[in-house]
């Protein structure tokens, strides 16, 4: 197993604070993202899905927007995704069409609430076998800060 590098183990703790504090702002929900291009910090997100009034304002989704606009494309390959909670069925896919071939997350899907994850069949491992290239993901790391969050679905 590939190490995490201090810039992604930052990027995590950041990604987590920053979920907490969504947490507690008005129209925000507490899951938070980044993208980083090596140790570069290209774009952050937290979920807007309330704010926006729109479903697909996910955090990575977010984040994944805002990194495309930054380099001025959509292709983030050789990107890492950074979350505070495992990417959903929409984000995996919306990472893996951008590009983006490592992804390092807090709580996984198995320690949350299923409110999370509408797909419950659609695993990691299915994300893993039906993609054309491989991509690289680290689960886990960090969880018990953000796990209150996300436990019973109130996040």
């Amino acid at each position: 197993m590939t190490d995490i590098t201090p810039a992604e183990r930052h990027a995590l703790s950041d990604a987590i604070d920053r979920a907490l504090a969504a947490q507690q702002t008005h129209g925000k929900t507490g899951i938070a993202a980044t993208i980083l291009q090596g140790s570069r910090t290209l774009a952050t997100g937290e979920n807007e899905v309330h704010l926006q009034n729109d479903p697909t304002r996910h955090a990575e989704m977010v984040a994944i927007a805002r990194a495309g606009h930054a380099l001025g494309t959509p292709d983030l390959s050789g990107c890492t995704l950074i979350s505070s909670l495992q990417p959903c069925e929409m984000c995996l896919a919306a990472l893996r069409f951008a590009g983006i071939t490592r992804v390092i997350f807090a709580a996984t899907k198995a320690r949350v609430a299923a409110k999370y994850f509408i797909f419950p069949g659609l695993d990691l491992a299915a994300f893993h076998a039906a993609s054309p290239t491989a991509f690289e993901t680290f689960g886990g790391i960090d969880a018990d800060r953000v796990l209150p969050l996300y436990r019973d679905g109130a996040a």
